[in-house]
Parts: C-alpha cells; sequence; structure tokens
C-alpha cells in the first residue's frame, strides 16, 4: 500500500484552490527543490535547515515560500526537504538552507546506508508552473551552485541535467563520473565543476535541473542483497524490458532490501503499450507533454519478480509528491501563507 498524506485528496478535490488550481496565477511560476541533505537521525538539525529556507537570519519570514514535506529515514540517515516557491524567489530560499546545513552537518562523521558525497548531498531544481521551462530552472542551479561555494568557503559542486550546459548529463552518469556509488569515495580523484578539491566536512554537491523526478521506495521482505540487485537491475531503463525513465539501487534497510528507484519524466505522451492497468500521470512544460511511471507500476513488477522467488513486498513509499500533487499543495499552502506546512500533516514522515 502506498503511503500517503491523509490529507492530500481532500486538499485537492475538495477545497477551492484544488479545484481552481489550473487557474491560479501564482501557481504557473512555481518550482519545487527537493533538498537531499545527508542527516535523519537529528530530525531537530533537519527542521532547522528547512526553516532556513523560510525565515532570513533576523527571523523575519520569507513570503511566497513554503517547505511541503520533510522525508526522513534514520537508516539512510538522509532527509528530502520539498521547498516550493516562485522561479523568482526559490533561488535565495534554497541557497540559504544549503548554507545552514553546510554550517550542521559534518560528512567526516556521516554513517549511513545510502551513497551520499556531500553534507547536501542533492539540490534539484523541477518547473512546476506553466511560465516556467527546465531552462529557467538550470539557470537558478547554475546560480545556487555558484553561490553555495562562495558563500561557504571549502564547498564544490557538480552539475547535473539541463543546469550541466551544454552536454546536459543526467544524475546518474554525473554520479557514476564522480565515484558517488562507491562505498568510498576517493575526493582526491574528483573535479567539481565549481568550487576546490571537495573535501571534509562539507563533500561535494550535486546541483541540477529536470523534469519532475519522484522518488519510490519498495521494500522487499528480504535480506538477500543479490536478490535486490537482479531485481533493481531488471527494472532500469537501460536493462532491455526495463521501465522507462527509472533509476533504480537496491539498499539494506530496516531488516529488509529496499528498491529504491528515482522515477524519471520522460518526454510524450505514454503509448498503448505502457498504459495497462493505472494510467500514467502526465503533465506539461512549455507545451511538451511528459510523463512518468506510477509507483504501481513499479510494486507490480516487483511483486511480480520477488515472486517468483517467493519473496513478497513489505510496503511502497513514496518520498514526496507526484508533480501534480506538488503543484496542489504548494497552491493550497501558499493561498493559506502556511510556510512550514510539513507540520499541518500531522509530522507525518511518508
Amino acid at each position: 500500500m502506498v503511503k500517503k498524506v491523509i490529507i492530500l485528496a481532500s486538499l485537492l478535490s475538495s477545497s477551492s484552490h484544488g479545484r481552481n488550481m489550473a487557474s491560479s496565477s501564482f501557481g504557473r511560476r512555481l518550482v519545487a527543490c527537493l533538498l537531499n541533505v545527508s542527516e535523519a537521525r537529528r530530525k531537530d538539525l533537519v527542521e532547522t535547515v528547512a526553516r532556513a529556507a523560510l525565515y532570513n537570519n533576523e527571523g523575519v519570514r520569507r513570503e511566497g515560500i513554503t517547505v511541503l514535506n520533510i522525508f526522513n529515514d534514520r537508516d539512510y540517515n538522509r532527509s528530502v526537504i520539498t521547498i516550493v516557491a516562485s522561479i523568482d524567489s526559490i533561488g535565495e530560499a534554497v541557497l540559504s538552507a544549503c548554507e545552514k546545513a553546510c554550517g550542521l552537518i559534518d560528512m567526516g562523521a556521516h554513517k549511513g546506508v545510502h551513497p551520499c558525497m556531500g553534507a547536501v548531498d542533492l539540490v534539484p531544481f523541477y518547473p512546476l508552473g506553466e511560465e516556467v521551462g527546465v531552462e529557467d530552472c538550470a539557470k537558478e542551479a547554475r546560480a545556487v551552485a555558484q553561490g553555495l561555494t562562495e558563500r561557504v568557503q571549502g564547498t564544490s559542486a557538480f552539475l547535473f541535467g539541463w543546469a550541466d550546459a551544454p552536454l546536459q548529463r543526467g544524475l546518474a552518469q554525473r554520479r557514476k563520473e564522480m565515484g558517488w556509488f562507491k562505498k568510498t569515495p576517493d575526493l582526491q580523484a574528483i573535479r567539481p565543476d565549481m568550487g576546490p578539491q571537495p573535501q571534509n566536512p562539507f563533500g561535494l554537491t550535486g546541483v541540477g535541473a529536470s523534469p519532475y523526478v519522484m522518488n519510490c521506495n519498495v521494500t522487499i521482505d528480504t535480506q538477500d542483497m543479490a536478490m535486490g540487485r537482479s531485481i533493481a537491475a531488471a527494472l532500469r531503463e537501460s536493462t532491455p524490458g526495463g521501465l522507462p525513465g527509472v533509476q533504480v539501487l537496491a539498499l539494506p534497510h530496516e531488516g529488509a532490501v529496499e528498491i529504491a528507484c528515482n522515477v524519471e519524466s520522460v518526454k510524450g505522451s505514454p503509448t498503448s503499450q505502457t498504459t495497462a492497468g493505472e494510467p500514467w500521470p502526465c503533465f506539461s512544460i512549455g507545451g511538451q507533454p511528459y510523463c512518468h511511471v506510477p509507483a504501481s507500476l513499479i510494486t507490480a513488477r516487483v511483486a511480480e519478480l520477488t515472486g517468483r522467488e517467493g519473496v513478497g513486498v513489505k510496503g511502497t513509499a513514496l518520498v514526496g509528491f507526484t508533480p501534480h500533487e506538488c503543484r496542489g499543495l504548494a497552491e493550497f499552502a501558499l493561498s493559506q501563507r502556511i510556510a512550514e506546512f510539513w507540520k499541518e500533516q500531522g509530522r507525518i514522515r511518508m
């Protein structure tokens, strides 16, 4: 069963804000940043980072910015903070949160099963509104990367996606080039795009822009990592018969194995061959249609593969929201001037 915020459906369907979502003027310029920081075991610290996006150093609230969700994973020792604002104000909010995180998290002392290289490990920008393109997000991403390396001496960054001009290399490729997937990355061998040679306590930060990427994690009832890696390989887009736009890792998690999926949006509309069962969520950027694999299909495919080995699926968790949900909740939160929206969810951690 997919864990979702229980108030989500009512907010999007019954409130006037949800019904008028498409006509919202401020919604047309919204951008999301799913800020990944390498800390989850000190939740007060993570919330301090989130609040740095919302309030300046004097404690004055920045208007037009909301933090929709904070996802904490203790085993991974990693948190994802969903920040949404207009393209005009997202940069300073995210940069302030990054600066705060760098002052609180020491990569030299970090321990967790999820790969990571930076106190601020990942800073992806995704367009949500009709008046914002991926190129606009790329410009903000480059500005944030430069701003971070200037404000916090000793930080370094690599660029990915549209921010990686002109090559536009994807996140998985750039992580591989940087040694992110290695158990013990060699910081001295890395050549960052901005800043000095990576060093502790900051490590290396990935900053970029792309169409929306959803995170979907499926837990299987086994501790067999070989089985997990086999399932991950079968799901990957690069494998014949794999799922479009899906990048996968198998990781030990709470006494089981988690199939951790980055679900990238793919250009175009889903074909009849891909839409059996639940419809694929679709949206557009600059008039160009995009879609992504639904979580239900990922869960079903994992269940099919594990079932052949006599192993069951324990559950599925979404880290954050679909693009439609993210925009809808952001419009509601901003219209109600709710900055710390994650508290309105009864502190639910999905």
